[in-house]
């Protein structure tokens, strides 16, 4: 077993973390998450550690922000914004098991709603099936200080689905270039088709 960042380790195409819950290995898999996936890619670049606070937009039923959890472990925690009730369900049991994780019924789009928790934010992580991808991050990352990151899931479909995903990847990214230094792109193929993660920097 290879430790690859704080708190990842992996053997061979097999990704892990140290579950918060139970101390145990847990396999993250990559067909199931997009984070897991950009650094089974070759992500370099990876601001969530020990300790980290993390702001996650798009948490879903909390499957890849659980592994988040288990990464910033209890020194950190992690704000799991969800537009969607029906995912809540799921989604507050799991942060009821783990202390360090806080669930937000919320929209991304509009920030302002859930600003109390965004005071001391190290990293905001963003996977939103919306057309205005860029736009939304670019919102929330009003709220992050200077030098620190934000981690976009670009779904090109999501955006335009007429366009080639090329050409919606290179719009989107020029939107986020006008507040935030892009310092890394990963395709997602092939557990991932027609998807980018793009690692950013307040500036």
């Amino acid at each position: 077993m290879k430790r690859v960042f704080d708190g990842v380790f992996r053997d061979k195409n097999r990704l892990f973390t140290i579950s918060f819950e139970n101390g145990e290995y847990r396999e993250w898999n990559p067909y199931h998450s997009k984070l897991a996936a950009a650094i089974l890619n070759g992500l370099k670049t990876m601001p969530i550690k020990k300790g980290s606070h993390v702001l996650y937009l798009g948490a879903a039923q909390g499957n890849t922000p659980s592994f988040v959890s288990d990464i910033v472990g209890k020194q950190g925690y992690v704000i799991c914004v969800e537009i969607s009730e029906k995912a809540m369900e799921e989604l507050i049991p799991l942060c009821e098991r783990r202390e360090n994780m806080v669930p937000v019924l919320g929209d991304a789009n509009k920030p302002e709603g859930y600003s109390e928790y965004l005071e001391d934010i190290d990293v905001i992580y963003q996977d939103v099936a919306q057309p205005n991808q860029a736009r939304i991050l670019l919102k929330n990352t009003k709220y992050l200080k200077k030098g620190r990151y934000a981690l976009l899931c670009i779904k090109a479909r999501s955006v335009d689905v007429a366009k080639q995903p090329k050409k919606v990847f290179e719009e989107q990214i020029k939107e986020l270039e006008k507040a935030l230094q892009v310092m890394e792109i990963v395709n997602l193929e092939p557990f991932e088709k027609d998807h980018v993660l793009v690692v950013c920097r307040k500036l």
